[in-house]
């Protein structure tokens, strides 16, 4: 923990103790209180904060939970989580702790080169989801023109941003890749747009290769990953170099654990592999204190060769740590599988399941497939997930438009099913 990241922890402890509820309770059962404040060198003896405990929180508190530092009349914005790992949580923001949010993604913007001139389009409908009306308005912040994509069909969204000359699009990366598909259905080619940066967040696909490169190539365009979460913040950037994902140290305290121990992993040439945990210093109205994020990643504790100083997130994000899919004993990152399919361009989607076959597992791969042999790719594509994951893998055909498509976070991978 460097300096700045100790005055501001031990100012954010001192300034929630006696009115935060949630946090009251969890620091008496480690001992600490009103009268005997933890500090920044007790990070590491504080109680770890989980997903399931707010959920249960907000569950027995509702609709808002415990986690609030001042009366409800001091709160100004409502967002909601997706819900993907279990029940929705709704968050709640101070105007401070809004403009904390905004002075985040400015980190973001610099590191894409945004600001004064760029016209950003957000092509996606303004929901409870916090992501984009935060990168919404720290883009007007930034001085951007900033263009609102909501209401409308990919394909009127595809005008807009030819139309409006946009130079930046902020979208997941699974709407980047529909985009282009709907592009080269229309005979656009976005690649000669005044596109010159995407900005994805929601899901980890942007740190991707494959992705990144289709991204990429398809729009012409340099590919920036952002990650954060509605409940924390937004936490981290890849700044271009070798996929590397940099955190925010201005604004948050990074620790890795082994996620089955819940101990400090080892730091191995410089790196420690496990499970992310956060500490926001900024948020003061709903703070979340070493908090569980659940994503699996490697910690670089050098600087890294683009120049800056912050530690940095190798590859991004590589999955969730209860997302890991098992097959036959082998444990894969969806985001491993992921790559493959995607270098095989004419897969158009996908989606992917550990089912139970006459009580063995097997990975089942479905796929859309266009403009080419579908049995050649099949096969293709089961040769390269043998030969790289050592799975066999059955890869199912589809009709092109069955499989789900998706304009904010994507479920493409599902569940093993219980045998019958």
């Amino acid at each position: 923990m460097n300096p700045r990241q100790a005055e501001r922890f031990d100012s954010m402890i001192a300034g929630i103790i006696r009115t935060n509820k949630f946090y009251q309770s969890k620091f008496e059962l480690a001992g600490f209180g009103i009268d005997n404040l933890p500090g920044h060198a007790d990070l590491a003896l504080l109680p770890f904060t989980t997903k399931q405990e707010l959920t249960e929180d907000h569950h027995q508190h509702p609709p808002f939970g415990t986690n609030l530092t001042f009366p409800l009349s001091s709160y100004t914005r409502v967002h909601q989580t997706s819900g993907t790992m279990g029940s929705p949580l709704k968050w709640l923001d101070t105007a401070e702790s809004w403009a904390w949010w905004l002075d985040c993604w400015k980190h973001i913007y610099e590191a894409a080169g945004v600001g004064p001139g760029d016209r950003v389009f957000f092509p996606f409908s303004f929901g409870p989801f916090i992501g984009f009306w935060s990168a919404f308005e720290a883009g007007c912040r930034a001085g951007a023109m900033c263009l609102a994509g909501g209401g409308l069909n990919t394909a009127q969204r595809l005008e807009m941003i030819l139309e409006n000359g946009s130079t930046v699009v902020v979208c997941t990366p699974t709407y980047a890749l529909r985009l282009l598909d709907a592009a080269g259905q229309a005979g656009i080619d976005l690649a000669a747009s005044d596109v010159r940066v995407t900005i994805h967040a929601g899901e980890p696909g942007a740190s991707v290769p494959s992705v990144k490169s289709r991204i990429e190539s398809g729009w012409g365009a340099r590919c920036v990953d952002h990650a954060g979460a509605t409940e924390l913040g937004a936490w981290g950037y890849s700044c271009g170099q070798d996929l590397n994902m940099h955190v925010i140290e201005d604004e948050f305290i990074p620790e890795v654990i082994d996620p089955g121990t819940g101990g400090a992993a080892a730091v191995v040439n410089s790196t420690q592999t496990g499970e992310l945990v956060m500490t926001n210093l900024g948020r003061l109205g709903s703070p979340l204190i070493r908090y569980r994020t659940g994503d699996l990643v490697e910690l670089v504790h050098d600087q890294c060769d683009c120049g800056r100083a912050t530690r940095f997130i190798r590859g991004g994000v590589l999955a969730r740590a209860d997302g890991m899919l098992v097959v036959r004993g082998v444990n894969v990152f969806p985001s491993a599988i992921e790559n493959i399919i995607r270098e095989f361009a004419a897969i158009d989607e996908f989606e992917v399941e550990v089912a139970s076959e006459r009580e063995m597992q097997e990975l089942v791969v479905k796929i859309e497939v266009k403009d080419a042999s579908t049995d050649e790719t099949s096969n293709a594509l089961a040769t390269q997930i043998h030969r790289r994951l050592a799975l066999r893998p059955r890869v199912v055909p589809v009709a092109l438009g069955s499989l789900p498509r998706y304009e904010m976070k994507a479920r493409r991978f599902k569940a093993p099913k219980r045998p019958q």
